[in-house]
């Protein structure tokens, strides 16, 4: 495909490495012709490119086949997903997820992208639920906002919490930033 068709979002590949379309901006040049500056998210270590394209030069789409994976469990560096619709499994490194294994629990429901059969990009819901197992207790009369304690998660993970939250409570964790959410009723 021609440059000018790209889109944000999109999965391009560009000498053989496989970007995420992350921004892109039409310039005209002085006396040659126009370009696309684009930034590019690098799938494979997340790191960010800027590129400059022609306009009439050609890129390479890439397909990603995206499945439904169910997290089953982890052992020191991998974790293990099952296929919802074949039941096969896939082990991944730590570097397949970055920061995600922090909120994974048994079952959970993830989105892994596929680029030729291998597992390029694993997504995480937007929110997990996740019980609280250690915290500093209530402290009673504590009402000034902005006091916040930390608090430490099934899976491990610590995040601050406010001052009302209570060991075997469910809170509801936003895995895009680590912060607490809300508390969660059974």
């Amino acid at each position: 495909m021609k440059a000018t068709e790209m889109k944000k979002g999109q999965t391009v590949k560009v000498d053989g490495v496989l970007y995420v379309v992350v921004d892109y901006q039409h310039v005209k040049l002085g006396k040659g012709g126009a370009i696309y500056q684009t930034k590019l998210r690098n799938l494979t270590d997340g790191g960010i490119r800027d590129i400059r394209l022609r306009s009439e030069e050609n890129i390479e789409e890439a397909f990603l086949d995206k499945r439904k994976y169910e997290y089953l469990y982890s052992s020191p560096g991998e974790h293990v997903l099952m296929d919802q619709e074949n039941y096969e499994q896939i082990t991944l490194d730590d570097d397949a997820f970055g920061d995600g294994q922090k909120y994974l629990r048994a079952n959970e429901q993830l989105l892994v992208s596929m680029y030729e059969g291998k597992p390029v990009v694993v997504e995480l819901p937007n929110t997990v639920d996740l019980e609280v197992t250690d915290t500093a207790p209530e402290i009673k009369g504590a009402t000034a906002t902005n006091q916040y304690k930390p608090a430490t998660l099934e899976t491990g993970l610590v995040i601050s919490v406010p001052p009302f939250v209570k060991v075997g409570e469910k809170l509801r964790v936003d895995t895009r930033t680590g912060e607490y959410v809300t508390r969660v009723k059974d």
